[in-house]
């Protein structure tokens, strides 16, 4: 005999309740038990190839080979992070897209840009802390510049003619000199790109003077003598640039710009997908080859709960906020 469907509309409104209760219960614990039933999304909101980039298929591919899972990683760059971020922001809350964030397009554009198409606190649901790492600048091998002083020295010589790359405005890097030039009475002209790689042919190939970027994006062009690190904007040292000095030891005490890289998804993604992906990345951040690698490319390896997360987004966008308006920067 056929079985008809369940018609709850003549059952007692008490019944109907709590069958309703029932059905939504069993519909999340399938959903827990199911999850992931496909390919999940991990939007990169920069070029391949970049200190996010890295970081992100180092993790993503542990993840993969830990929980079986498949992880897709997309690069989506463009406007300093943001087109990938407002992506993965307004993708259906399913829990099958994701992006990597990071301190740039998480808490410095809310304030850096007058219309972000996206709130971070608002329209994003955090997973968890990824990484963090230091910035280095650097100057190509042939550059008559060996160390700070030399830049500073020049820049104030000749105001403006020293340029310097960042992989896009309103990024760590970007800030980060910003408020050293400051502090340091110089000035020097931004070159923004899209991301690392035409920034590194460029100083390479004498374009730009300097370039400021995440240790993960450039440590392995210093390591093949393609450039020369000068300073690092670590409080301290960095374990696998020991004989770069930090910007504070140069003569400029308390500075410090580090990035970090998290994940999140859409705000109204599921909590059960939200706490499985976090156990899934904190696992994979636990790992021991993971962390080498990670700490091989000049960052220290994090974790942590969404809480943690999402405290840490709205911390900096307080505090990165008044760097921004410090600084006069602003992108329309």
């Amino acid at each position: 005999m056929r079985r008809q469907p369940l018609n709850t509309s003549n059952l007692a409104l008490p019944r109907r309740v709590m069958l309703i209760a029932a059905m939504s219960l069993a519909t999340g614990a399938a959903f827990a038990q199911a999850y992931p039933a496909r390919p999940i999304k991990l939007i990169v909101p920069f070029p391949a190839g970049g200190g996010t980039d890295i970081i992100a298929r180092e993790v993503a591919n542990k993840v993969a080979t830990q929980q079986g899972w498949t992880l897709v990683v997309d690069n989506k760059p463009g406007s300093g992070g943001n087109l990938g971020v407002d992506a993965a922001a307004k993708a259906a809350p399913d829990g099958y897209t994701i992006v990597l964030g990071q301190t740039s397009n998480l808490a410095i554009n809310p304030t850096l840009y007058a219309k972000l198409p996206y709130n971070p606190q608002k329209d994003l649901a955090p997973v968890g802390l990824v990484a963090s790492s230091p910035l280095v600048l650097v100057v190509a091998t042939d550059s008559p510049y060996k160390t700070l002083a030399d830049v500073i020295a020049a820049g104030k010589a000749k105001p403006e003619s020293i340029n310097y790359a960042s992989s896009g405005s309103g990024t760590v890097a970007h800030l980060a000199v910003e408020q050293f030039q400051k502090i340091a009475g110089v000035k020097f002209t931004h070159v923004p790109y899209k991301g690392a790689a035409q920034g590194v042919t460029d100083l390479i190939g004498g374009q730009i003077q300097l370039y400021m970027s995440s240790i993960p994006t450039l440590i392995g062009h210093i390591r093949n003598g393609k450039m020369r690190a000068i300073a690092v904007t670590s409080d301290k040292r960095v374990h696998d640039l020991p004989q770069v000095p930090t910007i504070a030891e140069s003569g400029y005490k308390g500075f410090e710009a580090v990035t970090w890289f998290g994940v999140a998804g859409p705000a109204a993604m599921p909590k059960d997908a939200v706490a499985k992906l976090n156990v899934a990345f904190n696992k994979a951040l636990q790992d021991a080859e993971v962390k080498k690698k990670l700490e091989g490319q000049g960052a220290d390896v994090l974790g942590g709960t969404p809480e943690q997360f999402g405290k840490l987004i709205s911390e900096d966008i307080a505090r990165w906020g008044k760097v921004v308006k410090d600084s006069g920067a602003k992108v329309d």
